[in-house]
C-alpha cells in the first residue's frame, strides 16, 4: 500500500493510510477523553457513592429493624408469661379503653379540622406510606442515636 520514494528507503504512506491512522487516533482520543471525564464528573461520583451508602443504610435499618422487632416480640412475651391473669385482663381491659378514646379524639378531630389542613395531612400521609423505608431508617437511626447517648451519659 505505500509507494517507495525514489530518494529515501522509507515508505511513504499512502492517503488511505494516512485516513486510517487519523481515524484510529480520532478513536483512541475519544475514548481517553470520556474515560478522563468520567474521572472529573465529581457530581456523578458523589451521586454515586450517595446511592451506595443509602443502600446500605437501607440494608442496616432493616436489620436493625428487625432485629429491635424480635427483641420486643421476646420481651412482650415474657412479660405475658410472667404477668398474672387479672393484671393481663385489666390491661387489655385499658387498651380497649384506649383504643375508643383515641377513636373518638380523631373523630373530633376530623370534625374540627379545617378542610385544607385535612387535605394537607392526608398528601403528608400517602407520602409517609410511599416512602415508609427511608422514615423508619430515620427512626431507627434516632432511636440508637438516643440509645447511645442514653447509655454515654451512664458512664
Amino acid at each position: 500500500m505505500s509507494t517507495p520514494s525514489h530518494g529515501n528507503k522509507k515508505a511513504v504512506p499512502t492517503p488511505e493510510e494516512l485516513r486510517e491512522q487519523v481515524e484510529h487516533t480520532r478513536d483512541e482520543l475519544g475514548q481517553t477523553i470520556e474515560a478522563l471525564a468520567a474521572k472529573a464528573d465529581v457530581k456523578a461520583q458523589a451521586k454515586e457513592k450517595a446511592a451506595e451508602m443509602k443502600e446500605q443504610a437501607a440494608e442496616k435499618a432493616t436489620l436493625v429493624g428487625d432485629q429491635i422487632r424480635e427483641k420486643a416480640f421476646h420481651a412482650a412475651r415474657r412479660v405475658k408469661d410472667k404477668a398474672p391473669d387479672p393484671v393481663l385482663d385489666k390491661a387489655a381491659h385499658a387498651a380497649a379503653q384506649v383504643r375508643d378514646t383515641a377513636t373518638r379524639a380523631g373523630q373530633f378531630a376530623t370534625e374540627k379540622t379545617p378542610e385544607p389542613f385535612r387535605e394537607k395531612a392526608e398528601s403528608a400521609a400517602v407520602m409517609a406510606k410511599a416512602n415508609r423505608t427511608p422514615l423508619i431508617a430515620a427512626a431507627v437511626a434516632c432511636v440508637v442515636l438516643l440509645l447511645l447517648r442514653r447509655n454515654r451519659r451512664r458512664r
